[in-house]
């Protein structure tokens, strides 16, 4: 019997456990050399000018909204489609949440939604304070437009990159995603199903020397041993002496977990090459079937491919077209429930019907396993459950 297909996996290979066993037997464990060898090759491969590496996407989210001062009745924006730690990095720090909804054809913030709902909010004099624009899938279709009306509002402008870190921008393909001169900061995530993984981490990567300072001290408690800030150091106080400046967290990643980025992230390149190959293949084989395919593009990382089921052509459901694959050993999975018709956002006020573009994505969008080690055989298995899985009706 056919061994399963995940919807998505990590890509470790000797080399990547050679790296960490030496970090095993060195010196330092936790937050170390290591690390800062990870966030300088990784400033260097996005042509950002800071990186600060922390435990999770979700942890990069919160710290980057803290440091550009979001609290308690400002206001943030993200796009519906998109995992839950999008708009709860708002929600931590007691900031109100609003959503803007999606382009069906990107899957991310649609520029013309955003326009019209800034200039309803410019009227009504309170427009948000932070846009995170999520490059939903590893795509950045329409991200220019997005950079220059945050611009034009004074909007403070954050990518939620967890899914395309060896991603460019379409708009500009010699810039990598993460350096964009109009963000604030972008995220990153490490989690073994992203373009690289160190298990669980993240990434900040930012301009601005100053934010990336800040980031580095909120990620450890808030506490730093840096001369440059200490304040009230007593004439006999030696290398011992530290100081809290900021009310921080323990979000700092460990040097085993920065080898093993570091080995992953020599092998970049192919991986991307791997994915985008996969996902051109997937154009190919699903053509000519009832579904509307992701735009194509060389740019994206492809951590995501998303396919809608095309209403006009057939009636099979959603829920019987995943149940067909899954009894293949077919992972397929669906990305995302719109955030704000979860149980907690509804709390807040939210309900079905507010954004139409999201909730219509969510009924007919299937996430098909894409990654460096599908094969072309798996490929093929899977196009053939999606057509013979397409005859349900």
């Amino acid at each position: 019997m056919r061994s399963r297909i995940p919807y998505s996996c990590q890509t470790i290979d000797e080399d990547d456990i050679a790296a960490v066993s030496e970090c095993l037997r060195s010196d330092f464990l936790t937050q170390g050399p290591q690390t800062r060898a990870f966030e300088d090759a990784a400033s260097a491969y996005v042509g950002a000018g800071h990186a600060v590496a922390v435990s999770n996407g979700t942890a990069a989210l919160h710290l980057v909204c803290i440091a550009l001062g979001l609290g308690a009745g400002d206001l943030l924006w993200t796009s519906p489609n998109s995992f839950v730690a999008s708009a709860n990095a708002g929600r931590y720090l007691g900031a109100d949440v609003g959503f803007v909804d999606i382009d069906p054809q990107t899957g991310a913030i649609d520029p013309d939604a955003l326009a019209a709902k800034l200039i309803e909010a410019s009227a009504a004099g309170r427009k948000p304070d932070i846009l995170i624009a999520v490059h939903f899938a590893g795509h950045t279709h329409g991200f220019d437009r997005i950079a220059a009306l945050c611009e034009e509002y004074g909007v403070a402008l954050v990518e939620d990159a967890a899914h395309a870190f060896g991603a460019a921008y379409e708009d500009q393909p010699d810039r990598m995603v993460g350096s964009h001169p109009q963000s604030a900061a972008a995220t990153f995530s490490f989690h073994p199903l992203k373009s690289i993984t160190t298990g669980e981490g993240g990434m900040i990567t930012t301009g601005s020397e100053e934010l990336a300072r800040k980031l580095g001290m909120l990620r450890s408690h808030g506490v730093t041993k840096d001369p440059a800030y200490i304040s009230d150091a007593r004439p006999d106080d030696g290398g011992w002496y530290y100081e809290q400046h900021e009310l921080g967290f323990n979000y700092r990643i460990s040097d085993i977990q920065a080898a093993l980025g570091l080995s992953q992230m020599r092998k970049i390149d192919t991986l991307m090459a791997a994915r985008r190959d996969r996902a051109r293949r997937y154009g190919e084989l699903l053509s000519d079937l009832p579904l509307h395919l992701p735009l194509e593009t060389d740019k994206s990382s492809w951590h995501l491919y998303v396919v809608r089921l095309d209403r006009r052509y057939t009636n099979v459901s959603r829920k019987a077209l995943f149940d067909a694959l899954r009894e293949r050993g077919i992972e397929a999975h669906v990305h995302y429930i719109p955030i704000h018709t979860q149980p907690y956002y509804r709390a807040l006020g939210f309900s079905s019907g507010d954004f139409p573009q999201a909730e219509a994505y969510y009924d007919t969008c299937l996430s098909l396993p894409v990654y460096p080690l599908l094969t072309d055989a798996d490929q093929d298995f899977v196009a053939a459950a999606i057509t013979d899985g397409l005859t349900l009706a």
